[in-house]
């Protein structure tokens, strides 16, 4: 077990400790909390190691924008797989979607970032709960989708309109998901920048 948690020590493997440590305070709590996060990460086409930098990013950008106004980190919607990243949500101001794209490009192994943020729009509860409710429902229906690795794909649906980040094995698998998708009640739209596992962007 040292060894395990050796080996995470790193600028990456830090951030998964740190999420991991949500499995329980106790070192056999973690240890199962690590043994589940490790094969899920094992599972997706970006792997263990790709898993784990993005989650260190997710936590760099989280932490900077907290700093600086805990007004954007609770309204601007964070996706990021294989240093890109997708911003999303509504904001008051066009200043404060300015920093929170300037403050995503900050951490390291970040080579693009995606502004989908839109400027106060008016949402109220009703549509954030309506959101909710297509971002559960879209997840479900990805989950058993016999022909989609749902694992590899994240979505955040602001005002019905559901944005996509990840990768699909194949240009049909990409499809099928734009199908489910559009096919959930309430959604409106569908904004993609899913990439196909040989895209040569995948690269950086």
């Amino acid at each position: 077990m040292k060894s395990f948690f050796l080996l995470l020590v790193s600028r990456p493997g830090l951030a998964l400790l740190a999420l991991l440590a949500a499995a329980g305070c106790s070192p056999v709590g973690m240890a199962v909390g690590a043994g589940a996060t490790v094969a899920v990460a094992a599972s997706e086409e970006r792997g263990i190691s790709g898993a784990a930098s993005d989650t260190a990013i997710r936590f760099e950008i989280n932490k900077l924008w907290l700093d600086h106004d805990f007004n954007m980190y609770r309204r601007v919607g964070l996706q990021v797989h294989e240093g890109r990243i997708l911003l999303s949500g509504y904001v008051p101001s066009l200043a404060m979607s300015d920093d929170a794209m300037r403050l995503a490009w900050q951490p390291d192994g970040v080579h693009e970032v995606i502004n989908e943020i839109k400027v106060d729009t008016g949402a109220n509860l009703l549509d954030a709960a309506a959101d909710k409710w297509i971002n559960t429902e879209v997840r479900t229906r990805l989950l058993f989708e016999r022909d989609v690795d749902a694992i590899n794909y994240s979505a955040r649906t602001v005002e019905g309109n559901v944005y996509l980040l990840g990768l699909a094995r194949d240009e049909a698998e990409l499809e099928r998901v734009f199908e489910v998708v559009r096919n959930t009640p309430q959604v409106r739209g569908v904004v993609s920048y899913v990439l196909v596992r040989d895209d040569p962007r995948r690269a950086g």
